[in-house]
């Protein structure tokens, strides 16, 4: 059973979140652990972060006394600011400043510039062997690792022998359209509503539903500007001609000031109330699937490959910059292969006639 814990923050308390599949023996041993909790937010375990318990999940961090060798400190520092050069996004430069400090802090006094393809492989083995971690987690270790040997030092054929572990291959999870309809039926909020019907027709993320700014609208021309998406992409989406109606209803009662969708004192709607927004709805709808948000993406895509949508629109509608990340959706989609009947059904048959 792959498993992966790592320290998040929890209602403003440092924890220990551990993810794994849904498994009733694992669920069982972990609700021994003092001060566990389940979190549908998180979608994960969590418990207190102790000394004790980063031991228990192998979960190398860095404390606030930790120190590196003052070679790796310049190391770092350079690496940082390599990284802000090159105009990478502010969720990159955290995830690969984390993890390329977990890898200095394990060479202690080894200079990273003078490390070698076996001290990298030995790391990579530590945490595939010693703290288990999912294969999701090492490719981000990898990537961080990659970035310093390839784009800082320039040495382009260091990870040739560095293999990287298989990833499995996972699905999108997708929503029937009956269900997506029960979703907006259920949502009788105007606001909630809306963003969940803009969500699903535009098949935007989460981050760029919360981002969409009023002056980004264009009903002339019946398209949405999507500012600097994923990667720093900008695009445009095609606004679905059956919510004009009510997106005008809805700015007329809301009137947000600067972002389309707003909270308290006109501040910008969260994605986790967003998140929020579609839990809610998908409970009241009494939909039974573990999906998020991001869900209605998925089945915004899936739905236009059915309807007999060309997949190279859908990936400029979605904003893909690799054709074979589309193509994912063509294996959840694909009539004629759901059209294809078991041998079993004709046994059924043949029995009833």
């Amino acid at each position: 059973m792959k498993w992966e814990a790592k320290i998040v923050k929890h209602n403003k308390e440092d924890r220990i979140a551990v993810y794994f599949e849904k498994d009733a023996a694992l669920i069982a041993r972990i609700k021994k652990l003092e001060g566990v909790s389940w979190s549908s937010t998180l979608k994960a375990w969590h418990l207190p972060d102790t000394d004790e318990n980063r031991k228990r999940f192998g979960i190398l961090t860095i404390r606030k006394n930790t120190t590196l060798a003052n070679c790796n400190q310049e190391i770092l520092t350079y690496y940082i600011e390599t990284i802000q050069l090159k105009g990478l996004s502010e969720a990159t430069l955290r995830s690969y400043k984390n993890e390329f400090t977990l890898f200095l802090i394990y060479l202690d006094q080894v200079n990273a510039a003078n490390c070698g393809e076996d001290m990298v492989r030995k790391f990579l083995l530590h945490c595939i062997n010693e703290l288990k971690l999912s294969e999701h987690t090492i490719h981000n270790k990898l990537n961080a690792i990659k970035f310093y040997y390839e784009q800082v030092l320039y040495k382009e054929r260091f990870f040739i022998e560095i293999h990287r572990p298989k990833k499995p291959l996972k699905l999108p999870k997708v929503l029937a359209i009956t269900d997506v309809k029960k979703l907006f039926d259920v949502t009788t909020n105007l606001k909630h509503n809306t963003m969940l019907k803009l969500c699903y027709g535009m098949g935007l993320r989460v981050s760029e539903i919360v981002n969409l700014k009023i002056s980004d609208i264009d009903s002339k021309r019946m398209q949405v500007f999507i500012e600097r998406a994923k990667g720093k992409k900008d695009r445009y989406a095609n606004l679905p001609e059956s919510v004009l109606v009510q997106l005008r209803n809805y700015f007329i009662t809301y009137k947000p000031q600067k972002y389309l969708f707003e909270g308290q004192k006109n501040e910008q709607y969260s994605i986790r109330s967003a998140q929020q927004v579609f839990k809610q709805a998908m409970e009241k709808a009494n939909i039974n699937k573990t999906l998020g948000i991001h869900s209605l993406r998925h089945s915004f895509a899936t739905h236009l490959l059915e309807q007999g949508t060309d997949i190279r629109f859908i990936q400029e509608l979605l904003g893909h910059n690799d054709i074979k990340t589309t193509l994912i959706y063509t294996q959840v989609s694909d009539k004629s292969l759901r059209k294809i009947k078991s041998p079993l059904d004709e046994i059924n048959n043949n029995e009833t006639k």
